[in-house]
């Protein structure tokens, strides 16, 4: 079974996300804390840091979405919040992390990723 075209740029953009946060050792082994992955603001905002809910959560449940044909998102605005977020001095390099999420939410706000229903007869 192939994946089509969308969902397939979109589980590319994911893997080179995921590569630049190793790339640029913001990629975590650990997992965070069963209480942090709790928290209920968005974005878990109160418990984790961007980069840090993008490998937890972001990234895991597009993945699994896809994998499972299930509906995702047809708004996605993480580049303008990491863009807020990363507004002051970070220890990082953002540019290509800024870039990447704005090509994952082009992909999401473009729409047709939304799997269809089965013909009924």
């Amino acid at each position: 079974m192939t994946t089509p075209q969308p969902h397939q740029e979109l589980l590319d953009h994911l893997q080179q996300l995921e590569d630049e946060l190793r790339r640029q050792s913001l990629w975590s082994a650990v997992a965070p804390s069963p209480e942090a992955m709790a928290s209920t603001m968005p974005f878990m905002y109160d418990t984790l840091k961007l980069h840090q809910w993008l490998q937890w959560v972001f990234v895991p449940r597009l993945r699994a979405t896809v994998d499972a044909r299930g509906q995702l998102p047809c708004q996605s605005h993480v580049h303008p919040l990491a863009e807020h977020e990363w507004s002051q001095p970070v220890e990082f390099d953002k540019r290509q992390l800024l870039v990447l999420l704005l090509r994952i939410d082009e992909t999401l706000n473009q729409g047709g990723l939304t799997p269809s229903d089965p013909p009924t007869h």
